[in-house]
């Protein structure tokens, strides 16, 4: 395999990120709210997640701005944890001193999600399946409670409680974490001033639904899985590499798939033709990439990333229409994506727009261009930066 085609899959589902970093180094903390009650009215003892941030809280506190991750992401936006790490985090390009999210104005907080898909890796904090089960003293398992995106967003409420902010500045995300900012905005309204869902839309649709199921397929058919008993034995990370290999393929586009790779062989002389071991360049780079990344993840917990995808409704299902949480939305919304995105595609998102926007809560619409489609929203979102500073930096009292 090519060193160039390592760098593109490490694009994709790594996500790496832009050459420029944060001055500062950053450091991964982490907060625990005692008896957490989920929405679907389950407790866990201790939820303890990780969190970042950058620039400092002024004397109002009301400078700050939440990121909220995507799928297989987690708190780490920006910024170098030592200066010889290889990249820094997923949105440096925006974030950090005179960037659009300018730290010598904001206080930019960044934290794990519950059931974090890295469970494994060591700049990770999260609470899920994988977590000892105070009660048990063994890992929960899939006795875990199912979350859902509220379930996140109300973790992060108890952070900010935590920190002493009682209204953000904004909340923003890609994917994943553009369900979290219209959750944000749709569940609590008077906690935040503006909200930027990156790459989403806001509901998960029958396609959504169908096309999450195929990812974790692996898993559920990997038999080391064993119903999700597998702490004590051998996980099933050939399961959940594959998972991460479909999840790579449908975060990108056919525009990065054959403009990085065309129909080349993985290794010169070893035609696909002559023998069913020989592999395409394509097809051996998602496996590889598939497999390193599953060394730091959990299989169980990508299950339940899915299934809190799966029930994602801006604002829950508590309504008649899927679509009252978004007419709930009463700050003013930037929209961004693309339209060659394959998770959440344009059309998806021009509909959210139309609906928040239908009793008049002020929507603006930007569209990122580029190759790698649903992941041009981390990978490109540079594109995106004066229009960013504009909203962010735009007076909402005149």
């Amino acid at each position: 395999m090519t060193r160039h085609c390592l760098a593109a899959l490490m694009g994709g589902l790594l996500l790496a990120a832009p050459a420029f970093a944060l001055d500062e180094i950053v450091e991964k903390k982490s907060f625990t709210l005692t008896d957490f009650r989920t929405l679907g009215g389950e407790t866990i003892p201790e939820m303890t997640l990780g969190y970042e941030t950058y620039g400092a809280l002024n004397e109002a506190k009301d400078n700050a701005i939440l990121i909220t991750h995507f799928f297989s992401g987690n708190s780490h936006a920006a910024g170098k944890y030592a200066e010889d790490d290889a990249a820094p985090g997923y949105w440096d390009a925006i974030i950090g001193p005179g960037k659009p999210i300018d730290t010598d104005r904001y206080f930019v907080v960044s934290a794990d999600t519950p059931v974090n898909l890295a469970a494994k890796s060591p700049t990770v904090i999260t609470t899920g399946p994988a977590t000892v089960n105070p009660a048990t003293g063994e890992s929960w398992g899939m006795d875990f409670p199912i979350l859902t995106i509220g379930d996140f967003v109300e973790t992060q409420h108890g952070l900010m409680q935590q920190l002493g902010i009682e209204r953000w500045h904004a909340v923003m995300g890609p994917s994943m974490g553009g369900l979290q900012a219209y959750d944000w905005a749709a569940r609590h309204p008077d906690k935040l001033t503006r909200v930027i869902p990156v790459i989403a839309s806001g509901w998960a649709d029958a396609d959504l639904i169908a096309w999450l199921d195929i990812w974790g397929a692996p898993v559920r058919l990997d038999p080391n899985w064993n119903g999700g008993d597998y702490y004590e034995g051998t996980p099933p990370d050939a399961g959940l590499a594959q998972a991460l290999k479909i999840v790579t393929l449908h975060a990108n586009s056919a525009e990065w798939t054959n403009g990085t790779f065309g129909r080349d062989w993985a290794e010169e002389g070893a035609d696909p033709a002559a023998a069913m071991e020989n592999e395409f360049a394509v097809v051996k780079t998602l496996n590889d990439g598939g497999a390193a990344r599953a060394a730091s993840s959990d299989a169980n917990h990508l299950l339940y990333l899915i299934r809190a995808n799966q029930l994602f409704v801006a604002g829950g299902a508590g309504g008649e229409s899927v679509y009252d949480g978004l007419t709930a939305i009463d700050v003013p919304v930037m929209l961004i994506h693309t339209d060659e995105d394959l998770v959440f595609p344009g059309n998806a998102v021009r509909e959210t727009a139309a609906i928040i926007k239908a009793d008049g809560t002020p929507v603006e619409m930007v569209e990122l261009e580029g190759t790698r489609g649903h992941l041009d929203g981390v990978v490109n979102i540079a594109q995106a930066g004066e229009q960013i500073r504009a909203f962010l930096d735009r007076d909402l009292t005149q």
